[in-house]
């Protein structure tokens, strides 16, 4: 996954983006990368994405992020879901395929 910044997040504007939130020393967050990279070679048409809150705090409070890993789907750059519980490779792609 590509990493952002917020002002790459700003710019997303067009299709569906998948965009991973995380802290790197959060061991779930790394198993959610993982799970995340099985679902992006599963659904190749939607961007994936990924932002280190540490570096972009001001989106974790623009986009109300209280725990990560955070998913957030975006749809010509607009959020249409946030998901905190990464259930299982089958659940997220669930998820994102119905987007």
């Amino acid at each position: 996954m590509e990493e952002w910044s917020a002002k790459e997040f700003e710019h997303a504007k067009q299709g569906v983006v998948a965009v991973f939130f995380y802290t790197p020393i959060c061991g779930t967050c790394k198993l959610g990368e993982r799970m995340l990279q099985v679902v992006k070679e599963l659904l190749p048409t939607i961007s994936f994405k990924k932002v280190n809150l540490n570096y972009s705090p001001e989106l974790s409070t623009k986009l109300e992020i209280q725990s990560v890993p955070c998913l957030t789907i975006l749809r010509n750059g607009e959020v249409v879901k946030q998901i905190f519980a990464f259930q299982s490779v089958e659940y997220l792609y669930h998820e994102l395929s119905s987007i």
